[in-house]
């Protein structure tokens, strides 16, 4: 029999697979097409200090191979996620739950942090530097290895939860950003997030999606996720947890081999909600295929 078990940062999984943020809601609305215990883990909606709205629509349009979001972060604020979202998600999923945070200043993202430290639900903390599609905030804090680094140092001193970083693939130099983060006191650094894209309109030669510009992600981008997690886990000595195109179980297991210690879904949720409950299940068929009895022996093997 193959064994899926990973561990990320002290935590063990029952398999590498973590659908993305953003891309699962807060979990229990998933719940009603499948068991979602048999995830490795899952990464929450993003967490802000206050409700977002989000950015006008339209937020959505598909491109080949992917599609381009632009939803800004649109949330009810920590506090309802506390009081309502994970006493909803605890009648469903009895494992560790991601909570991803985003923020406009370093002080909100601490905020948001410490209140979710004391959530006993919660087993990391996945702070959001990257997000594409908010002005003024997210982002902008992943650009730079200084702003990366105070935004990690300020949610290490509030938690004691693993805290991973991700990062943003709109950057010169993605592994400096990272080594940045390490050094900070980051036990982990999921990337990446989505790329920059846009859709134009042929009839109106206007942007599709009001925001103009928006997150590209889905199948096209995954050897771009892939070649920054190989070189991202080249650099550092903290977990990586490879994002980005993810779509079968043959792809998590490239992604492991590159670096990735776990392997989060995304667009493909999107796409049909049972996407990573077939991933998890197509796992041991591929293993056996490939010869490979642990996933945790493949990590970082290329």
């Amino acid at each position: 029999m193959v064994n899926t078990k990973v561990t990320l940062c002290g935590v063990e999984l029952d398999n590498p697979v973590i659908p993305a943020s953003g891309t699962f809601g807060y979990g229990y609305e998933f719940a009603e097409f499948y068991d979602i215990n048999k995830l490795g883990a899952f990464s929450f909606k993003g967490t802000t200090k206050e409700p977002r709205f989000g950015n006008p629509t339209p937020r959505i349009a598909e491109c080949t191979a992917g599609m381009i979001n632009s939803v800004g972060l649109q949330n009810p604020g920590v506090d309802k996620v506390i009081e309502e979202e994970l006493p909803k998600l605890k009648k469903v999923y009895d494992k560790k739950v991601m909570a991803n945070v985003s923020g406009f200043s370093v002080e909100e993202y601490a905020y948001v942090s410490a209140r979710l430290d004391k959530c006993g639900q919660v087993g990391w903390i996945e702070v959001n530097v990257s997000c594409p599609n908010v002005h003024g905030g997210g982002m902008s804090f992943g650009t730079s290895e200084k702003a990366a680094a105070e935004v990690t140092r300020a949610v290490k001193s509030v938690t004691e939860k693993p805290v991973l970083i991700k990062l943003s693939p709109n950057v010169t130099d993605i592994v400096s950003i990272a080594k940045a983060c390490e050094q900070a006191g980051a036990d982990g650094i999921s990337l990446i997030n989505t790329l920059l894209g846009m859709r134009i309109d042929i009839k109106t030669r206007k942007p599709v999606i009001s925001n103009v510009l928006g997150g590209f992600s889905g199948p096209a981008v995954f050897p771009v996720a892939l070649g920054m997690v190989y070189r991202v886990a080249k650099a550092v000595k903290i977990p990586v947890v490879g994002v980005g195109g993810v779509s079968t179980a043959e792809n998590v297991l490239e992604m492991m081999p590159a670096g990735a210690t776990a392997v989060q879904t995304g667009a493909v949720n999107l796409v049909n909600p049972y996407a990573s409950s077939e991933i998890v299940d197509g796992l041991p068929v591929a293993m056996k295929k490939y010869n490979i009895d642990s996933l945790s022996s493949i990590i970082g093997g290329c």
